[in-house]
């Protein structure tokens, strides 16, 4: 978060505080800016799946702008509230805006913490390590805080970690910081091509998988991985993708659609089906994978699947070497 301010002066409130529970300050603390009642506001739902590296502005923008003048609350697993000072700048308008950091199962289970979120209009899930998500808060007061944040149709996004956890089908990163394309391609099997499922309920990201930092990275391989997977586990039939380039985000409306933002492309990923080698072991086999590039200014709707700007090609996966139908050959 390059953009992040390092310090913040307010003259509105600012607290640092550990919410009740014995021995949890170490593990989940509270810091918030702006006013310290409550704001009550009528909300309107959306959805921002970010790619990670620099945030951008307009999506942030966006979400304070559905949140009515309320308050805005980043959750993480670790790190610090530098958020504040930065949404705060961005959106003068919100009532106040915080940092919840729950850095452990036994923090995530503080009935205040659930609370903390139900008084929030907006949510945004901050990135880090997606493992630290599923494995601390799955089954707690956080994740049901979570949905039911997203079922009062108040709006919440995420970036990179926190953005693949907003997707039905969740890579779930466990014991690694990141499966590489090679490694997918060459073993969609391989041990640190880990998965969860319905962390939270989205009714616009259902079917789909979740993957940032995408071209920066060279991901398209691992997402195909991670298509190739969701299939071989009985999952769905024809899985998806929503892979977000670095500096950029999809803003997607309560009718799903999406709108791209920032400086690169996102790009919508739809399987034909199932591939044909899919097993452990085994360089991956999947053919003719539809993919639409997307890009800044650019729409898809992600409900219906469908898009009439950007480009459209496929990307093959044979015995673990990827190809693209593009002229020159480029995955991306």
């Amino acid at each position: 978060m390059s953009r992040l301010l390092a310090a913040f002066s307010t003259t509105l409130l600012a607290c640092a505080c550990a919410l009740p529970g014995p021995a949890l300050a170490a593990k989940k603390t509270y810091f918030r800016v702006g006013s310290a009642v409550d704001a009550t506001a009528t909300t309107t739902a959306g959805t921002v799946l970010m790619g990670g590296s620099t945030d951008v502005d307009a999506a942030f923008q966006w979400l304070c702008d559905r949140a009515a003048g309320g308050d805005f609350l980043v959750v993480r697993a670790a790190g610090t509230d530098a958020y504040n000072p930065y949404v705060q700048e961005l959106c003068p308008g919100l009532n106040s805006v915080a940092t919840l950091i729950i850095g452990s199962a036994k923090a995530a289970n503080v009935p205040s913490v659930r609370a903390t979120i139900a008084d929030a209009e907006v949510v945004w899930i901050a990135g880090g390590d997606q493992s630290n998500y599923i494995t601390g808060w799955t089954g707690t007061p956080v994740q049901q805080a979570l949905n039911e944040h997203i079922a009062a149709g108040k709006p919440i996004g995420g970036t990179s970690a926190g953005l693949a956890v907003l997707t039905q089908f969740v890579y779930s990163a466990l014991g690694s910081q990141g499966i590489t394309s090679s490694e997918a391609l060459a073993d969609p099997y391989n041990k640190y091509n880990t998965f969860a499922r319905d962390f939270v309920y989205l009714a616009h990201t259902q079917g789909a998988i979740g993957d940032t930092h995408f071209s920066a990275r060279d991901r398209m391989g691992r997402t195909l991985g991670f298509l190739g997977r969701i299939h071989a586990n009985g999952w769905s039939a024809q899985p998806r993708a929503i892979a977000v380039s670095e500096e950029t985000a999809v803003l997607i409306d309560a009718r799903g659609n999406g709108k791209v933002v920032g400086t690169h492309n996102a790009y919508f990923i739809e399987a034909p089906g199932a591939p044909e080698v899919c097993s452990p072991g085994l360089p991956l086999t999947y053919r003719n994978v539809a993919v639409r590039r997307v890009g800044a200014g650019e729409s898809f709707n992600v409900a219906d699947w469908r898009g009439n700007a950007g480009t459209t090609y496929t990307v093959t996966a044979e015995a673990g070497v990827l190809s693209s139908s593009q002229a020159g050959g480029s995955v991306y």
